[in-house]
């Protein structure tokens, strides 16, 4: 393990000498499969911005909230109110995890600002009912056109290994990363 560029005292997994390469720096940083990288990268580039949709609490998404026989069907509308939804701790502007932040960076490398972010510490209904929705245990949770992703490790995977550009494709996004290898490609 090499020491962070970014981070005082931060231990990196790669070596910042493996990092180089002709990739840009925020693409590079975002490749690279060290989280820490990525806010400063996205810092340098002037791209780290708060933004992202307003997150709402399962009480005004649905009538009832999600205790009772009507949670799972609340829940249900929230997944497939729009094609890509993530329920996390804290906002899309003020995450409230480091996994919560990881997925909000991820997408926001990949220039999805369009998506329905939840709250989770603002709603214990909504908490519980997600994780009994989706079968999985863990915050955040991610969803693409009404169908569970995963959470934070899944989504990073996804986005290491390109599998995150074609499965947004599919939802008529294309990757800001694929604008960003192309600009690096004619200089």
């Amino acid at each position: 393990m090499g020491k962070c560029p970014f981070r005082r005292g931060h231990q990196c997994a790669r070596s910042p000498e493996k990092s180089r390469s002709v990739r840009s720096p925020l693409t590079e940083a975002a490749m690279s499969g060290s989280i820490c990288r990525l806010p400063a990268a996205l810092r340098l580039l002037g791209a780290w911005r708060p933004r992202g949709p307003p997150v709402r609490p399962l009480s005004q998404g649905s009538e009832g909230g999600a205790s009772g026989s009507g949670a799972r069907e609340a829940v249900e509308r929230l997944v497939r109110a729009h094609p890509v939804v993530v329920f996390m701790k804290g906002s899309p502007a003020q995450p409230q995890c480091g996994f919560s932040n990881a997925v909000v960076q991820i997408l926001r490398l990949h220039g999805v600002s369009d998506y329905r972010a939840y709250d989770v510490l603002q709603d214990p209904d909504l908490r519980q009912g997600i994780k009994n929705y989706s079968n999985w245990p863990t915050i955040p949770q991610v969803f693409l056109n009404g169908e569970f992703v995963g959470g934070c490790d899944i989504l990073l995977q996804m986005h290491q290994s390109g599998d995150l550009v074609e499965e947004l494709k599919k939802l008529g996004i294309r990757s800001a990363l694929l604008d960003s290898e192309k600009d690096h490609g004619k200089k």
